[in-house]
């Protein structure tokens, strides 16, 4: 596949089990202490679509499962080879299988530090935080052929950093004055900082630069550190200053949309092409006629 691995659908779950279980047992039973009897699942097990990741030597270094419950489940990945994108490749074939399978939605369990990993891949967190095999998890879904709805700030952060997450280039973000409990929390602050090292650019348009100035908003301190990763603009014109919604859109095919810009509840998509473009044609104009934010040049911005 890419980086010394390949991912494979298991055709033969009997045959494929001590595969399995070796990444299984070693990432959550050892590792975790997730008792063994837990892990194992012997009666859904065999139900379940696997896939496995092999590395250049065809030995077993990830798993996961999809379950006739259409969740994603298991997906582990051994030590030495994370941060590698064995996690993100099995992902995206568990997500190939569901879609090829017809599914419209997908869930899965993420374990707390996860939910930024799953976000970035368009699942948004739903319910409340709870205990699993003593460990805490966050549900998460993901819609396979719509727009997913944001219902919380839980779920306008991973909108958000789905969106800034699936940008190449270059993220645009449309805000009534920088929208405080979202744009300042440290998730988004690091989704932003990742596409600016990265060689991106994010493009603010504020209504009220005035009030993020004045409350030092965190991302202000950002941009300040990394000039080339961020441009603000000054919405002047009326109708503009009019324009009740926010959303961000990035330069392939996501997007978070808000109706009301002071509220969290909209809906995300991180392959939605055709709304993508409708979002990006809403918001060069208004880029055009706003002005640089020249309050902003006393911080280096």
């Amino acid at each position: 596949m890419n980086a010394g691995f390949r991912v494979v659908e298991v055709q033969d779950y009997a045959a494929a089990l001590p595969a399995l279980r070796a990444v299984r047992e070693a990432v959550f039973v050892q590792e975790q202490q997730v008792p063994a009897e837990l892990e194992h699942d012997l009666a859904g097990d065999p139900l379940c679509r696997h896939v496995l990741a092999l590395d250049a030597d065809d030995r077993p270094i990830g798993t996961g499962r999809l379950t006739p419950e259409r969740r994603i489940g298991r997906l582990a990945v051994l030590a030495p080879w994370r941060g590698r994108g064995v996690g993100e490749a099995l992902l995206e074939a568990l997500i190939a299988r569901a879609k090829a399978l017809g599914w419209r939605r997908v869930s899965l369990h993420a374990q707390t530090p996860t939910v930024g990993f799953y976000a970035r891949h368009g699942f948004l967190p739903h319910g409340p935080r709870f205990l699993e095999a003593g460990i805490e998890h966050q549900d998460m879904q993901r819609q396979l052929d719509a727009p997913n709805p944001v219902e919380d700030a839980e779920g306008a952060l991973a909108a958000l950093i789905g969106a800034a997450a699936g940008a190449r280039r270059e993220l645009s973000i449309y805000s009534r004055e920088l929208d405080p409990g979202l744009l300042d929390r440290p998730e988004a602050l690091a989704a932003l900082r990742r596409l600016a090292t990265a060689g991106g650019r994010s493009r603010i348009l504020l209504q009220d630069p005035q009030t993020p100035q004045r409350s030092l908003a965190p991302l202000l301190s950002l941009a300040q550190r990394l000039p080339s990763g961020f441009e603000f603009r000054a919405i002047e014109e009326p109708v503009d200053l009019d324009y009740p919604s926010a959303f961000v859109v990035n330069d392939r095919d996501g997007w978070y949309f808000r109706p009301l810009g002071h509220r969290y509840d909209g809906e995300a998509r991180i392959d939605g092409g055709a709304r993508a473009r409708q979002l990006r044609a809403q918001f060069l104009p208004v880029w055009e006629r706003a002005r640089p934010c020249s309050e902003f040049r006393a911080l280096g911005i």
